[in-house]
């Protein structure tokens, strides 16, 4: 069986690193909050070039303590893509402000184009989301944002590594956010998250809020006396010792494992080009990681269907955009004629198999029976 996604492989490859790890955890005697996290904190900051990070509960928790720093919330809205992940606008509404879509563009990202199209006086902030693997046009994001003082929350969930005109994802607005999804570029065995920021004020601000308005520094000096004390209102997202152990061990892979996924896309590329497919386009500012490698056809379904009785299973990223779903219709008005090419996009649009254990000879079978179907 051939998926569209697997980690077996790959935990068979570092499991006694993993392991190792995960012992040296529980014999340390610290779970949360310990030196594990505070190593991981700074390296993959440095990693991603930036200044300052912070290791949270999953991306929907970082993407709202961001905002919440920012003092964005009722009244306040934020624009984003309708082609996303619910997390991404989960976590604008968690924060009380409403979310704004701007259609996408040939490469499936935010058409910068449109963005100032939907800014008023409501609007605080812009989270644009480096889908599949592929950053947006930053600098044109930047330069409208500092136009109308806006704040810039990069959505990095699934773009760890990828570049724009050589810079990493999450390194070039106010804050970056991550996820490590067991699915993403990066993942965990778990849930876990990450904000990265070059911003010393809004860094000390971000810890404050993750760990429920409390800051340590102040809770073992002065009249606090060493107690739990709220400067703020906070919230609890935390990512933890264990994974944070998991996650410095497989760190150095990283660049490794991006260059195999760029290998494998190059592969589907350069195999599938004279087939009646639309394959995905690098933007030429990027590096595209390939977190998926999203491919598009109005028979979808009958391909998915057949490729799947043949033991090849594949997936939708994602069927429904966030603007036509029962939780959030409301953010548009009921006659919205200004998402076309995200709604068109979501009908065809399918996943094929991604991931640096992909085999040449698995990968080789999908190309194959897809040759025969189209």
């Amino acid at each position: 069986m051939i998926k569209v996604w697997d980690y077996l492989k790959e935990y068979e490859l570092l499991r006694e690193d993993i392991l190792s790890a995960v012992d040296e955890v529980f014999k340390n005697g610290t779970l949360i909050f310990g030196p594990k996290l505070d190593e991981f904190e700074e390296k993959f900051s440095t990693y991603h070039e930036c200044k300052y990070g912070i290791g949270v509960g999953n991306c929907t928790d970082a993407i709202t303590i961001a905002l919440k720093a920012f003092d964005i919330g009722a009244g306040d809205e934020v624009i984003t893509t309708s082609n996303t992940a619910v997390p991404t606008v989960t976590a604008i509404v968690n924060t009380g402000a409403s979310a704004k879509f701007v259609d996408i563009n040939q490469y499936s990202l935010m058409d910068v184009d449109r963005l100032e199209n939907f800014i008023n006086k409501k609007t605080k902030a812009i989270v644009p989301v480096h889908l599949y693997g592929q950053m947006c046009e930053m600098d044109k994001i930047m330069e409208i944002a500092k136009k109308h003082n806006l704040k810039v929350i990069e959505d990095c969930a699934q773009s760890h590594g990828a570049t724009y005109k050589n810079k990493k994802a999450g390194s070039i607005g106010d804050a970056g956010c991550y996820s490590f999804y067991p699915t993403k570029i990066f993942g965990a065995y778990g849930d876990g998250g990450f904000i990265s920021t070059n911003n010393e004020k809004l860094y000390d601000r971000m810890k404050r809020i993750r760990f429920l308005g409390m800051e340590k520094k102040k809770m073992s000096s002065g009249h606090w006396n060493g107690k739990y004390y709220a400067v703020e209102h906070g919230t609890n997202s935390r990512l933890d010792e264990v994974h944070a152990a998991i996650l410095l061990k497989k760190l150095p892979y990283l660049d490794e494992w991006i260059n195999r996924r760029r290998q494998i896309g190059k592969r589907y590329n350069d195999e599938l080009k004279n087939l009646d497919i639309e394959l995905p386009l690098e933007h030429p500012d990027n590096k595209h990681a390939y977190y998926i490698f999203v491919v598009a056809h109005p028979d979808r379904d009958k391909i998915m269907s057949k490729l799947s009785k043949k033991n090849i299973h594949l997936n939708i990223s994602y069927p429904w955009p966030i603007h036509i779903m029962d939780a959030y219709r409301h953010f548009v008005c009921s006659s919205c004629t200004c998402l076309t090419k995200t709604e068109e996009m979501a009908k065809k649009i399918f996943s094929l198999p991604m991931y640096p254990t992909l085999t040449d000879d698995e990968q080789g079978i999908v190309i194959k029976e897809l040759k025969k179907l189209i």
